[in-house]
């Protein structure tokens, strides 16, 4: 997807996000929003909306001299994430269908997008998702493409989130114990997205295998991953891949067998899914 209009105030958005998120001063917080406010005055018109932000970003965590904007509200949605992982696990044992709870249980991780707003409600978020039919629903393909898979690739999206994801990878394994899964995170911190230490923390790599897809940017970007995650993502027989920054940035697609998995949350997304804001995704292509 290439950035449009309404992008461009959403990442200014951002930036003011961010020094609250900091607790910049008045000094810091009008360093950093003057400078996005500029930048995005250049903004290229023809890369995604990740694309966009990645520099952005890295030059705020210069301003501010840290290495991880978000390192403390990524801890603080992991915590609370952990909170839920025994009544979600609860729930998908319990399910009529488990693989719909294990989606369900995925797309909930979902709405702890730090990008879109600092504080959120997962209690609510968890009851909303689970009693939300998926908008567009590609569920029975997807079923169809798991049971012949034997590799897939699981990318993932947001730090607090990759809780959830663990536990619908833990599930995944029960219900096809063929696949062979790979976990791929971002190549290092940018907004709220989870990296390799996120994942180790949560011990992600005593379920499956974990990658560091080398990519800076909110959303995996082929040409900018390292060759082993590019060939990873070219072999793999299937790919979930979750959130709206791996829908834009892997939009148009560059094979097929990928299934993104998302809570719609802005307009331009909404746009292009056909789907309304607040609705959940699971598109397989």
């Amino acid at each position: 997807m290439t950035i449009q209009p309404e992008c461009i105030s959403c990442i200014a958005a951002q930036s003011k996000r961010v020094c609250e998120a900091i607790h910049a001063d008045e000094m810091l917080s009008e360093k950093i929003i003057s400078y996005v406010e500029t930048a995005l005055h250049d903004a290229d018109f023809t890369l995604s909306p990740p694309l966009i932000a990645a520099p952005l970003y890295e030059q705020m965590a210069l301003l501010a001299q840290s290495d991880d904007l978000y390192k403390e509200q990524k801890q603080h949605a992991s915590e609370q994430a952990k909170t839920y992982t025994p009544f979600l696990e609860e729930t998908i044992q319990n399910s009529d269908d488990p693989l719909i709870a294990v989606l369900k249980t995925a797309v909930v991780g979902n709405v702890i997008d730090l990008a879109a707003e600092v504080t959120f409600d997962l209690h609510d978020a968890i009851m909303s998702v689970f009693n939300t039919p998926f908008a567009h629903d590609d569920t029975q393909l997807l079923r169809a493409s798991l049971t012949h898979a034997k590799t897939l690739l699981y990318i993932g999206d947001n730090a607090g989130e990759h809780i959830f994801d663990a536990l619908a990878i833990r599930f995944l394994q029960k219900l096809y114990p063929q696949l062979s899964i790979t976990y791929m995170v971002r190549g290092n911190p940018i907004i709220n997205d989870v990296t390799l230490r996120e994942a180790h923390e949560a011990g992600i790599e005593k379920i499956c295998s974990v990658m560091n897809s080398g990519v800076p940017t909110p959303g995996f970007v082929y040409n900018l991953a390292s060759a082993e995650a590019q060939e990873l993502f070219d072999n793999a027989d299937l790919i979930i891949a979750k959130g709206m920054g791996n829908y834009e940035c892997m939009t148009p697609q560059q094979r097929h067998d990928i299934c993104f998995l998302l809570k719609v949350k802005c307009s331009v997304v909404s746009m292009s899914l056909h789907q309304e804001i607040g609705d959940i995704i699971c598109k397989l292509s």
